[in-house]
């Protein structure tokens, strides 16, 4: 491995040069890990967060009049935090992200300066309720949904030049679809976005972090952040290409192969890193969350969640995101039935799991399928995760009740009767009230960087050193070549790629390192 270097380079007094003995060559390793913890922080014991999912797909957003109503019930039903939908299928339900505005927002009759975002930022903000921006990351295509015009992703990086183009088979050479071995990318009625293709990455990313540059949002909250069911994923020319070269391997892999999978799981956390990362550079103090997956009966431990959907299948490692402090708040998407079975089972083994794998002050939440459930036990299923300290968040306004989703109630019948039960429990409501989401953001001492001029700037091995010369955390650099550590000790802090190298003190906060200029420098096998 071979490196062309840079002139030596000078900040704050410290010289980053490479005229000492060079670095040794980095291993590969999980982009997951400080090796020592940063300084330890008390678990959190209790949550006050009442959160409430408002998705994109029905009323709730699209008119001024949807979005007040919308709040007001949010707000008689005691929750202090509203998830709002903005990013859906490669579409806004804004005015100011960096995708087009969904076309179904300007057909509801809405003047065009409506701005369902800022509009329930705005009514929120003076109940003194939270607001998570919900971008569904990997999201490209629904075909329930009308299309928002020529900008979108899936016409202009979808299966084909246009949008009628949904043949199965189709593999343009501008596409940033997920597929199949066979080259389907067909995910039921979703067309989904490969984390591993470079420029879908970076789309991905620009996307979730323009809705923090352009909104006094509390908060972000990551969907989709995965790849789709099924296990058989990942099969893009472009993203196969990058497995080979970043690894060695050769042919195509199975989709039970682990290396290959393993691969394909770094994807997605350094997705989630970069985002986290850039967010926080933003705007210090913004709730980075995540919509994890949880499906079946919950594991008895982190070597049995190894074996689970979650990780195996679709490839979302959310215990490492929540050690390595990437998350603020992860909100397990726990979708059971009560009396079902079993499934209550599941439901509390899969928050006493979540709950063990708290780091630091970051919280967990459980997630809870209001629409699958009569609203009685939509109240039993959060007071029993609230007296695990868990916060809940309940899925979803627009289909509060399993009456509600069966057609057999209206949207404010359902809404009644939840409010009903919800005011009746004195876990959800102690002393029938709702008491505040105290949650206080750790501030970190974190770096984000990037290696540029490498023929293949993902899969590089990049070290982060102490003033001592020993290493504190290791990591590999993304599709674009980005990389990012997160909790790193007070001090001197040296990056180390190939021979290149930067120091610099840190400071609380989000530190940007310059781009590192490397050439000729080959990815270490993994």
């Amino acid at each position: 491995m071979t490196a062309f270097l840079l002139p030596t380079l000078l900040l704050g007094g410290v010289l980053a040069t490479t005229t000492t003995a060079p670095a040794p060559e980095l291993q590969a390793a999980p982009p997951t890990v400080p090796l020592p913890a940063a300084a330890s922080q008390p678990s959190v014991t209790q949550s006050g967060l009442r959160g409430l999912w408002v998705d994109a797909f029905g009323p709730g957003l699209r008119t001024p009049a949807e979005v007040n109503q919308m709040v007001e019930d949010a707000a008689s039903l005691g929750f202090n935090t509203l998830f709002v939908q903005a990013i859906r299928r490669g579409d806004c339900l804004c005015l100011l992200s960096s995708v087009p505005v969904a076309a179904d927002l300007q057909k509801a009759g809405s003047p065009k300066t409506f701005d369902p975002l800022a509009e329930t930022i705005r009514l929120a903000h003076e109940r003194h309720m939270r607001v998570l921006a919900w971008v569904s990351v990997t999201g490209a295509y629904n075909s329930t949904l009308p299309s928002a015009g020529p900008a979108q992703v899936f016409v202009t990086h979808g299966p084909g030049p246009a949008l009628g183009n949904t043949t199965r088979n189709t593999v343009s050479v501008n596409s940033w679809l997920s597929r199949k071995p066979d080259g389907d990318w067909h995910s039921g009625a979703d067309a989904w976005l490969d984390p591993g293709i470079p420029a879908a990455a970076d789309y991905m990313a620009k996307a979730a972090v323009s809705l923090v540059r352009n909104y006094d949002l509390d908060g972000l909250q990551l969907d989709r952040i995965r790849y789709p069911d099924g296990g058989d994923w990942g099969y893009s020319p472009v993203t196969l290409a990058r497995y080979r070269q970043e690894t060695g391997a050769v042919g195509i892999p199975a989709p039970a192969d682990e290396k290959w999978k393993a691969w394909k799981r770094e994807q997605v956390t350094a997705l989630t890193r970069r985002v986290a990362l850039e967010s926080r550079a933003l705007k210090p103090g913004v709730i980075i969350s995540a919509a994890t997956i949880v499906y079946g009966d919950g594991p008895a431990d982190l070597n049995a969640f190894h074996a689970a959907r979650s990780y195996s299948e679709v490839l979302q490692d959310w215990p490492s995101w929540m050690k390595e402090g990437l998350l603020d708040v992860n909100v397990i998407m726990n979708y059971k039935r009560d009396g079902l079975n079993g499934q209550e089972g599941w439901f509390d083994h899969w928050n006493t799991f979540a709950a063990s794998q708290r780091v630091g002050v970051g919280e967990v939440a459980a997630g809870t399928s209001m629409y699958l459930n009569a609203p009685e036990v939509t109240a039993a299923q959060a007071g029993r995760a609230l007296s695990l300290g868990l916060g809940w968040v309940g899925y979803a306004y627009r289909t509060p009740t399993s009456d509600v989703y069966k057609s057999i109630q209206t949207q404010p019948q359902g809404l009644a009767s939840l409010k009903t039960a919800l005011d009746a429990s004195p876990t959800v409501h102690p002393g029938g009230r709702t008491p505040e989401w105290a949650l206080t953001v750790q501030a970190r001492r974190a770096v984000l960087g990037r290696v540029v001029g490498a023929p293949q700037p993902g899969g590089l091995s990049v070290g982060a050193f102490g003033p001592d010369g020993s290493q504190i955390a290791s990591t590999t650099t993304d599709a674009n070549g980005y990389y990012g550590f997160t909790d790193l000790p007070a001090g001197l802090t040296e990056v180390r790629v190939g021979n290149q190298r930067w120091a610099e003190t840190l400071a609380l906060g989000v530190t940007r390192f310059p781009n590192l200029l490397l050439r000729t420098l080959t990815p270490a096998r993994k």
